[in-house]
């Protein structure tokens, strides 16, 4: 069996990566920080523990932010500010935000995470009308 190839990117094209190996777990996690991270209600990240990250380009791009005292961080392209992979916990685990990912993510969401610290606006978003382009 091949081990699987993921690609990504930011807005701006500048940081290209590449990830070789599998996704163990897909969060949307709720906390007030990844809110601020995100500027939504959830942040949306892939996790792996097994997965190599290549950056393909852009590098000399790439600010890594770390709230202190904490294990919370946020990489992000300085030209842009998108979202980009980290190696988190002392390279034990790969975290890729789902939107930088250019390829298909073939991995469904475990699960809604830090959900007592949902926002109040986020719930019962199912009920709103979905429209498929920008409102007239």
């Amino acid at each position: 069996m091949m081990t699987p190839i993921t690609s990504g990117s930011c807005l701006c094209g500048t940081v290209r990566f590449q990830m070789s190996g599998e996704f163990q777990n897909f969060f949307l996690c709720h906390c007030k920080r990844c809110q601020k991270d995100t500027g939504s209600a959830h942040a949306a990240n892939l996790f792996s523990s097994t997965a190599t990250l290549t950056w393909l380009s852009g590098e000399e791009s790439i600010q890594t932010y770390r709230v202190p005292e904490t294990r919370h961080e946020r990489s992000f392209c300085i030209e842009c500010g998108s979202a980009l992979p980290s190696v988190q916990m002392n390279g034990a685990v790969l975290v890729v935000p789902a939107g930088s990912v250019d390829s298909a993510i073939t991995i469904r969401p475990n699960a809604h995470i830090c959900c007592a610290s949902r926002a109040d606006w986020d719930a019962d978003l199912d009920t709103i009308p979905k429209l498929d382009g920008l409102p007239g």
